[in-house]
């Protein structure tokens, strides 16, 4: 995999700007767990890293997460739900994202746009030309450098997801839902095949952890070569 042909510096700390990395998937994806696989190795490696999620990440984007995923707003619009989903975003950016990366800090972020894209777009059936308006809007040039797609079939995800916890919202959906969200998901993989890689969580553990921390060692010796 090639790493992006040079990285960024903050030319008020005169310090190389830090990678952002996404971690995507259905359900029960195993998300979480690899999160905190791929943390140890770049912090063991020298890298200090900012672990986050979306959405979430800081306070008021916390609270609209709550909003997001309660349950009892099943009757949510999906207009209402995409503003939210960006919303969200917005302070998280504003707040940890953008000064973390440019403080040199790497970012480990649990889900991102291509969330929205896969499930506001795939699961929800919401125009992606608009999903891109506002990702622009919120984001400007902000893409993640690499983005890890956990992938698995839909009813193995759901299984894992709803057997751990009540569901909540998302969780909440039709299968159907969240094969549209697969679908999706390995469309923009085949699309951005450079910064999108999949990984398949179908198997054991240690082997996708493996998998995972491979992809992104990959994209630390990348950026290490290239240098400011």
């Amino acid at each position: 995999m090639s790493g992006p042909a040079s990285v960024p510096v903050d030319a008020s700390r005169g310090r190389e700007r830090g990678r952002f990395i996404t971690l995507e998937g259905v359900e029960g994806a195993g998300k979480t767990t690899q999160r905190e696989a791929i943390a140890g190795f770049l912090r063991e490696s020298g890298v200090d890293v900012l672990v986050t999620r979306e959405p979430g990440g800081s306070d008021i984007a916390e609270r609209i997460r709550g909003l997001l995923l309660d349950p009892t707003n099943a009757g949510m619009h999906g207009d209402a739900e995409l503003l939210l989903m960006f919303a969200a975003r917005a302070e998280h950016i504003h707040q940890r994202i953008r000064p973390a990366l440019a403080s040199g800090v790497w970012v480990l972020c649990d889900r991102f746009t291509d969330a929205t894209y896969a499930y506001q777009g795939g699961g929800r059936g919401v125009d992606q030309a608009r999903i891109a308006t506002l990702e622009q809007l919120v984001q400007g040039a902000l893409r993640p450098d690499l983005t890890l797609l956990f992938d698995l079939p839909a009813d193995v995800g759901l299984a894992r997801a709803r057997g751990r916890s009540a569901p909540d919202r998302f969780e909440s959906e039709t299968l159907q839902f969240f094969e549209r969200v697969r679908a999706c998901y390995l469309a923009r993989a085949t699309q951005e095949p450079q910064r999108l890689v999949r990984v398949d969580a179908n198997r054991a553990l240690d082997v996708v952890t493996r998998d995972a921390v491979a992809a992104v060692r990959s994209h630390l010796l990348s950026a290490r070569a290239v240098g400011p």
